[in-house]
C-alpha cells in the first residue's frame, strides 16, 4: 500500500518536471543561488577560526568562546 503511493508520487513529480519549462529556468537560479550564499558568502564572510590548530587548541577555543558568549 505504501509502496504504491511513493511510486505514484514520484511518477507524478517525474511528470511534472519534464514537461517543465520555465520552471527549469527558475531551478536553475535557485541552485545558483545557494551556491552563491553557502559557497561565495563562507568564504568572505565566515573565516575559519579553527584551521592550523591542534585538536587540543580547538577544545580550548570552542570552550572559551561558549564562556565568554555566555557571560555576556
Amino acid at each position: 500500500m505504501i509502496k504504491k503511493s511513493l511510486i505514484s508520487i514520484w511518477k507524478f513529480y517525474v511528470d511534472g518536471f519534464r514537461s517543465m519549462t520555465l520552471g527549469r529556468t527558475l531551478w536553475l537560479l535557485i541552485l545558483i543561488k545557494l551556491f552563491i550564499m553557502f559557497f561565495v558568502l563562507k568564504l568572505f564572510f565566515f573565516p575559519s577560526f579553527l584551521k592550523g590548530k591542534t585538536t587540543e587548541e580547538k577544545e580550548e577555543f570552542v570552550g572559551s568562546e561558549l564562556v565568554e558568549r555566555a557571560v555576556d
